[in-house]
């Protein structure tokens, strides 16, 4: 696995895959992998592709108060996984590199970024956007793949690209669980024991929501349950919602597919999820 931290680097090398007859794949993450980033790179890798990763924490996303400073890093481990998991470059850009001085653009999507971790967050999404906007034009993949566990971030992505015409396919992958259902995420590892453990509170919640609104139980009832039933296990909910799972609509029009999204946070760590309630 060849390893870039300047563009220009990147540049040549993915100039000289292209002109081999290759396409480009790209899974782009911050760092601190796990199985769930696995799975992106076993998705993306085909024959004839040239697959690269990008690890970058991108502070932009990082609000006043949150956890940059705290965000795993594990460069050394991270750089063994990909290569072992069949990576062919690693773009690991400095900050300097990404926001250069006077940087002063930022891209903003608006509708999907607006509740949910958006209201959560504000200005969450304006980072995500704006960063991958940049790797999808230093890398210009044909593919890129996203985790579905970040669900709302995969529908700001989406309608970005199809709002500013970028030519690469987006495909989300499967959120990957423990055995218990607890979704991979790198914050994990800031859950102590006893909130680990309490921590599975979280996809069971969402599991009896999404069987009790397939059930015909009132949507707004099955939220409340949930909502009751996280905070009873020691979260502070920020939210857990029903919405239209390509508009993230508050309010589904029928026929329409829908998602259970949800967001709290346990002691210091805050956890998201999702689960699809229909079938497609």
């Amino acid at each position: 696995m060849e390893i870039y931290r300047e563009l220009a680097g990147l540049r040549a090398a993915l100039a000289a895959a292209r002109a081999s007859g290759r396409e480009v794949a790209l899974v782009p993450t911050m760092g601190a992998l796990h199985a769930g980033h696995i799975a992106l790179v076993e998705a993306a890798r085909r024959p004839g592709t040239t697959l690269v990763a990008s690890i970058f924490v991108n502070p932009r996303q990082f609000g006043a108060g949150e956890d940059l400073s705290r965000y795993p890093r594990k460069e050394t481990s991270d750089i063994a996984m990909l290569s072992e998991a069949g990576c062919d470059l690693l773009w690991l850009p400095p900050v300097e590199q990404m926001y250069p001085d006077g940087f002063a653009t930022n891209v903003s999507v608006g509708g999907v970024s607006e509740g949910l971790d958006g209201a959560a967050r504000p200005g969450h999404f304006d980072g995500v956007a704006t960063v991958v906007a940049k790797l999808f034009n230093q890398v210009r993949p044909t593919r890129a793949y996203f985790g579905e566990k970040d669900f709302q971030q995969l529908a700001v992505v989406r309608r970005m690209v199809a709002d500013l015409d970028f030519d690469v396919e987006i495909t989300g992958v499967p959120t990957q669980r423990e055995d218990d259902g607890l979704a991979l995420s790198s914050r994990n590892v800031y859950l102590s024991p006893e909130e680990r453990q309490r921590a599975v509170a979280l996809p069971r919640a969402l599991g009896i929501a999404a069987r009790a609104i397939r059930g015909g139980t009132d949507p707004a009832k099955a939220l409340d349950d949930a909502t009751a039933t996280l905070t009873a296990a020691g979260f502070e909910v920020d939210y857990v919602a029903l919405v239209d799972a390509e508009t993230l609509s508050p309010e589904p029009a029928a026929g329409r597919r829908r998602q259970l999204l949800a967001a709290a946070r346990l002691g210091n760590t805050r956890l998201i999820d999702n689960l699809a309630v229909d079938a497609g």
